[in-house]
C-alpha cells in the first residue's frame, strides 16, 4: 500500500469500520431506556438499583480497563483479528444477556460484552488511520466520528421501538445481526496490518496498565453507587489506580520497546489533543445522560420521544464532523477548537437556566448547537492524536484517545450525579418530613424513586412530583454549572497549547530504527 495515496478500498473499509462500531455505540445507548423495563419484577428481571448499576458499570469496568491492552495486541497481532475477536464476542456476549434468567447472570454477560467492546473499538480507528494517507485521515475521522454521533442518537429510539413491541431482552438480541453482518464485511473487505517489530510487546506495561485503569475506573463508578467521593471504597482504589498509572508511566520511560512511548507527551498537538478530549467528555457526558432522565420523568416523554428529542444533536455531528477537517485546513486547529470549546461552555451553561417547563424547541435547539460545536473539536483532537504516532502504533494511539474518553465520561456521570444527588436530597429531605421513613429515603434518595412513590398517593403525588421534578432541574444546574467550569478550563487548554495553522504536522519523537519501518498492511 501506498503511503502516499493509501489502500483502494480505503472508502469501503472506512464504511465497514462505522458499521462494525455501530453494535458497541447502540449498546452503551440502548441500555440506558431499558433499564426500567428490566427492573420491572414482572415484564423484566426484577433488577434493584444496584444490580442495575453493576449491569452498566461491569461493562465499563473492563471496557476501559482493558481498551489500552487491546490496542496494544492489535498492532503485535493484527488489527483484523482483533477485530474479529471482539466482534465475535461481543455478539455472542449479547445474546447470553439477551436471555439472561437472573441481575447476576445479566452483570456476567455485561462484562463480556465489555471485552469484545474493548477489542473493536481501538481497532477500528487504527485500522482507518492505517488505510488512509495524513492527507485525507482528518475527514475519513470526521465521518467515523459522524457515524458514531449517528448512531448515539439512534439507540435510544431504537430501544423505545423494541420496547414497545418485545420483551426487555431484544434490545441486546438486536446486536448479533449487526455482528453477523459486520464479521462478513470485515473478512472480505478489511486488510490486516501491524507492527513489523515483534520484539516490543511489553507485558509488564500492559499488566501496569489494566491494573492502574480497572482500579481507577473503579473507584470512579463506585461515586455513582454511593453519591459520594467522601468513602473509603472510592478513595483508596482511585488513589491506588493512579499510583500505579504513576508507575507504569515511570516503567515506560525505561525500557527499549514500551507498549505506549510517554516522550509522545511532549509534542503539544498531542497533548492538547488527548487533554481536550478527556475535558470535553467529561463536561458534556454527565449533562447530556442526566437529561434523558429530565425528559422521561420530569417532562414525561416516553423513552422513543425522548430518544426522537437526542436526534438534533446527532444530526449536528453527521452534518458537520465529516466537515471538521476542511474547517481546520481554512482557519487552523488553535482557531477552530477554541470556538468549539467556547460554543461548548456557554451551552453547558445554557442549561443552568433550564426549568421544568422549558420550551422543547429551546433544547433543541441547544442541542444542535452543541453537537455542531462537539462535531468540531473531536475529530481534528482525535486525527491529532493519531497523526502524532507512528503509523505501526496505531492501535496504542486509538487506545489512548478512548481511554480517555471512557475515563473522562465515566468520571462525569459519577462526579456530577454525586453533585445533582446531593442538591437533590438536601432540597427533598426538607420537604417530605410528613411521610413515613422508608418512602422518605426512596422519594429523597433519587427522582425515579420519586416517581414510584407518587403513583401510589392519589392528589398528594401530584404535589409531590412537582417538588421532585423542581428539585431535580436545581441540582441540574448545578451539575451544568459545574460542567461549563471544566469546558472553560478546556478552552484555556487549546488556546494556550494547541498548534497553531502554521504549525507543523504532528510528529513523534525519536524512536528506535525498528519502529521507524513501515506498518506490515496485507
Amino acid at each position: 500500500m501506498d503511503s502516499q495515496t493509501g489502500h483502494p478500498r480505503r472508502w469501503h473499509i472506512l464504511g465497514v469500520m462505522v458499521f462494525s462500531l455501530l453494535a458497541v455505540v447502540l449498546d452503551n445507548t440502548i441500555l440506558n431506556v431499558a433499564v426500567k423495563t428490566i427492573a420491572d419484577p414482572v415484564h423484566g428481571l426484577g433488577a434493584t438499583q444496584s444490580e442495575l448499576e453493576w449491569a452498566m458499570n461491569s461493562y465499563t469496568l473492563v471496557f476501559a480497563g482493558l481498551l489500552f491492552t487491546f490496542g496494544v495486541l492489535g498492532d503485535r497481532y493484527g488489527r483484523k483479528r482483533m477485530l474479529l475477536v471482539g466482534m465475535v464476542l461481543f455478539g455472542l456476549s449479547s445474546l447470553v444477556s439477551a436471555y439472561a434468567q437472573t441481575p447476576t447472570q445479566l452483570i456476567g454477560a455485561r462484562a463480556l460484552m465489555g471485552l469484545g467492546g474493548a477489542a473493536i473499538m481501538p481497532a477500528t480507528l487504527a485500522i482507518i488511520s492505517n488505510v488512509f494517507p495524513v492527507h485525507e485521515r482528518g475527514r475519513a475521522i470526521g465521518i467515523w466520528a459522524g457515524g458514531v454521533g449517528i448512531a448515539v442518537a439512534i439507540g435510544p429510539i431504537t430501544g423505545g421501538l423494541l420496547l414497545e413491541h418485545f420483551w426487555w431482552g431484544s434490545v441486546f438480541l438486536v446486536n448479533v445481526p449487526i455482528v453477523l453482518v459486520a464479521v462478513w464485511l470485515i473478512t472480505i473487505v478489511v486488510p490486516d496490518s501491524r507492527h513489523p517489530d515483534k520484539s516490543g510487546l511489553d507485558p509488564i506495561g500492559v499488566l501496569l496498565s489494566i491494573a492502574g485503569l480497572v482500579s481507577l475506573v473503579y473507584g470512579i463508578v463506585r461515586i455513582s453507587d454511593l453519591g459520594t467521593v467522601a468513602d473509603v471504597s472510592v478513595v483508596v482504589p482511585s488513589l491506588a489506580g493512579l499510583a500505579v498509572l504513576a508507575v507504569f508511566v515511570w516503567y515506560e520511560q525505561r525500557i527499549e520497546h514500551p507498549a505506549f512511548d510517554v516522550r509522545h507527551f511532549r509534542n503539544p498537538a498531542f497533548t492538547t489533543a488527548i487533554s481536550s478530549v478527556g475535558l470535553v467528555f467529561f463536561a458534556a457526558m454527565g449533562v447530556m445522560f442526566f437529561m434523558a432522565f429530565y425528559w422521561q420523568i420530569v417532562r414525561g416523554y416516553s423513552p422513543l420521544e425522548s430518544g426522537a428529542l437526542v436526534l438534533p444533536f446527532a444530526i449536528a455531528q453527521l452534518i458537520f464532523a465529516p466537515r471538521s477537517a476542511r474547517v481546520v485546513e481554512k482557519y487552523g486547529a488553535k482557531a477552530v477548537g477554541t470556538a468549539a470549546m467556547a460554543v461548548i461552555t456557554l451551552c453547558l451553561a445554557a442549561y443552568a437556566l433550564v426549568t421544568v417547563d422549558t420550551p422543547v424547541w429551546m433544547l433543541l435547539a441547544l442541542g444542535f448547537v452543541q453537537g455542531t460545536a462537539m462535531a468540531n473539536i473531536m475529530p481534528p483532537a482525535t486525527t491529532a492524536i493519531m497523526n502524532a504516532l507512528p503509523r505501526e502504533k496505531a492501535g496504542v494511539g486509538s487506545s489512548m484517545s478512548n481511554v480517555v474518553r471512557q475515563v473522562g465520561g465515566t468520571l462525569s456521570i459519577a462526579v456530577l450525579g454525586a453533585a445533582l444527588s446531593a442538591v437533590y436530597r438536601n432540597d427533598m429531605e426538607a420537604r417530605v418530613s410528613a411521610l413515613p421513613e422508608q418512602l422518605r429515603h426512596a422519594v429523597s434518595e433519587s427522582i425515579s424513586g420519586a416517581a414510584g412513590v407518587a403513583g401510589h398517593l392519589g392528589p398528594d403525588g401530584a404535589r409531590l412530583m412537582d417538588a421532585a421534578n423542581h428539585a431535580f432541574v436545581e441540582g441540574i444546574h448545578w451539575a451544568a454549572l459545574v460542567s461549563a467550569t471544566v469546558a472553560l478550563i478546556g478552552t484555556l487548554v487549546v488556546v494556550r497549547w494547541m498548534p497553531g495553522r502554521t504549525a507543523p504536522e504532528a510528529a513523534p519523537p525519536v524512536v528506535p530504527e525498528a519502529e521507524r519501518q513501515e506498518a506490515v498492511v496485507g
